[in-house]
């Protein structure tokens, strides 16, 4: 006798919550920058995963990420930023910040920083509103800032073939090479104009600084050590977060905590005007020397716009 026919119960699912309707932006970052939905941690990690990689594409990440190269937009970065301190022409404020990770399995020395911990050195161009004009995240913690930005298409093809009109610079620290298109501080200033253009560079330089901190604050993964491998998609989650900060700032949504309380990033902060040379500048690798072209073009910048006897 055949055994009867079993008949299939049908499935009940539950009703989720539409959380992103239901709650408020501030409650969805309260609750969901330390928790999730309760997926298990295999299905976490490959969507995760699967984000970076969709999200990292050159082709999002050039929408978010708008150097300004013509006339127009440079003078909208450069009335912005002299505001801050009357400095003019500047139309981007740039510094290196390392990420903390876990040591890598190939090349592990490579990645241990001045610090001695292991980290991708990044470098970044912030604006006047803190927004990132340009990041490059793919480089070991040992490399230093000067060589990040020698290889980086802002010095070989944004600046070197003269795709941003001449009267624009960035302003850097002490650790980069003086050119044209990047300012750098006197490392012993001569009262007056030069004290003065120092007084104005750490000034308005400081929007790097204050730009790495807001990054690091609004998203927390930054600021610790990030626990994945390999390090290309360490790579994709800093190039992530940074085209996220820049959408948060598109939409004025805050960070969670209170932005007046802003303090620049765990890199040093120099002391342009009294400190001497072996405290403001880290220790540098063997590097050709300055061109005298960036520092020439310097001296003629301060006479022009920090003389006030002429």
């Amino acid at each position: 006798m055949a055994a009867p026919m079993r008949i299939r119960q049908p499935r009940n699912f539950r009703d989720r919550k539409d959380v992103l309707n239901e709650l408020s932006d501030a409650e969805l970052i309260k609750r969901y920058r330390g928790d999730d939905l309760g997926p298990s941690q295999q299905t976490v990690s490959r969507v995760i995963t699967e984000t970076l990689f969709a999200l990292s594409r050159n082709e999002i990440l050039s929408q978010y990420f708008k150097f300004p190269v013509t006339l127009e937009n440079c003078h909208t970065k450069a009335v912005d930023f002299q505001q801050i301190a009357g400095f003019p022409g500047v139309i981007g404020t740039i510094d290196g910040t390392h990420v903390r990770i876990t040591a890598p399995k190939e090349f592990e020395a490579e990645y241990v920083n001045r610090k001695r911990y292991h980290s991708i050195n990044v470098q970044v161009v912030f604006d006047a509103t803190y927004r990132i004009l340009d990041i490059v995240a793919r480089w070991p913690g040992s490399v230093h800032d000067a060589r990040i930005l020698r290889e980086s298409a802002l010095n070989q093809v944004v600046f070197g073939r003269g795709m941003v009109p001449d009267v624009y610079h960035l302003l850097g620290d002490s650790g980069y090479p003086c050119k044209k298109w990047l300012l750098t501080p006197y490392l012993l200033p001569q009262p007056g104009p030069q004290s003065d253009y120092n007084r104005a560079h750490k000034k308005t330089r400081n929007v790097v600084e204050r730009g790495i901190g807001q990054l690091k604050r609004r998203f927390h993964v930054l600021h610790g050590e990030i626990r994945v491998t390999p390090t290309a998609k360490v790579c994709q989650i800093i190039k992530v977060c940074a085209m996220l900060h820049n959408i948060c700032k598109d939409r004025n949504i805050r960070i969670p905590a209170p932005e007046d309380i802003d303090e620049p990033a765990e890199d040093i902060e120099e002391d342009y005007d009294n400190a001497p040379l072996a405290v403001q500048q880290p220790p540098l690798p063997p590097v050709a020397p300055r061109p005298r072209e960036g520092l020439l073009y310097r001296d003629e910048f301060v006479n022009l716009h920090f003389d006030n006897d002429e």
